[in-house]
């Protein structure tokens, strides 16, 4: 089942069930107004919005219309949560190198994780909009689950039975705006603006052997300004899985049914997956040649990250960037 939420003029836009190949939606405001009305509800909503999907997709529904990822708002456009880990630790090697920061040992066995600002979440064709291009714009290709309710003290097992949905993210970084910000030894604010999410969320059903449990098995795409820069495997190298990450959420606290759970930068090690932020690209150009050459993102220039299955099917839609920088 894919859901999406299209613009409405309201904050949370109006919850619709999508296609699997994203050609055809209805809106579903009898069942739940939101998508975040219907997590609140899961339990009692799930099977109606399941039906009326197979009714979406066998054509019975009269109601029906194009689906255009271009009206798409995120499928949450403001969440309860957003709790982003660091799963791939390849990524995390790198982009301390890049701040001169160690490695401490402790990261092999407990996650890093922070929370983000979830006020205010980019539909997939939002433009991300700065006032200075100075402050290093970077783009960060990942996924995230949607979790249901959990309580504090969640085991990993519950953790990954309580996950509801799955999304494609372009976690955005300021990376010239990080290094005194985490001197300060207090976390990212400035530093992490807002993200920008895929046109539908996905129940975790719908990727068969794909998802594991734990971990999902994606082939994910990112292109800057048409050329693909990224060939990933979103299953691969995931030193920490969903459930570790739930599991290190919930140790002290409960996560509310809504929270945002990324896993980070998707960050291969094999030779030729490219990269999905550009941090990365720079530490390696350090590390090979003694200075970073390429540039971060400027004024006009474009971003595109998609998900895409076994068969090569999109999974998520494609989430789909433009830079602007407006001065105040």
């Amino acid at each position: 089942m894919k859901l999406a939420t299209y613009r409405d003029g309201s904050r949370d836009g109006q919850l619709v069930l999508v296609t699997n190949r994203l050609d055809r939606a209805v809106f579903v405001a009898d069942i739940a107004q939101t998508l975040q009305a219907a997590l609140d509800r899961w339990n009692a909503v799930e099977q109606d919005l399941r039906f009326r999907a197979a009714q979406l997709e066998a054509g019975q529904l009269a109601g029906a219309f194009p689906f255009q990822a271009s009206m798409c708002m995120a499928p949450l456009p403001r969440a309860y949560q957003w709790a982003d880990g660091s799963a791939y630790l390849n990524h995390v090697e790198l982009v301390r190198k890049a701040r001169g920061a160690a490695m401490p040992p402790e990261l092999y066995s407990d996650p890093l994780m922070y929370q983000g600002g979830s006020d205010t979440l980019l539909g997939p064709n939002d433009d991300m909009v700065f006032a200075d291009a100075a402050w290093g714009i970077d783009f960060e290709a990942e996924l995230a689950l949607v979790l249901g309710d959990l309580p504090a003290g969640a085991t990993a097992e519950e953790g990954s039975r309580g996950a509801r949905l799955a999304v494609l993210v372009n976690d955005v970084s300021l990376r010239e705006l990080i290094p005194a910000e985490l001197a300060k030894g207090f976390g990212f604010v400035q530093s992490k603006p807002a993200s920008a999410f895929s046109p539908v969320a996905v129940t975790l059903d719908e990727f068969g052997p794909a998802w594991d449990g734990e971990r999902l098995h994606l082939d994910l795409a990112v292109w800057r300004n048409g050329e693909q820069v990224g060939r990933l495997r979103s299953g691969d190298d995931m030193h920490f899985s969903f459930a570790d990450l739930a599991c290190h959420l919930c140790r002290t606290r409960s996560a509310c049914a809504g929270t945002l759970l990324g896993a980070g930068t998707v960050s291969n090690r094999r030779a030729g997956a490219g990269y999905g932020c550009i941090a990365e690209k720079r530490m390696l150009e350090i590390l090979e040649g003694g200075k970073a050459v390429t540039p971060y993102l400027q004024h006009g220039e474009t971003v595109r990250i998609e998900a895409f299955d076994s068969s090569g099917q999109t999974v998520f839609g494609s989430i789909q960037q433009r830079v602007v920088v407006q001065p105040r």
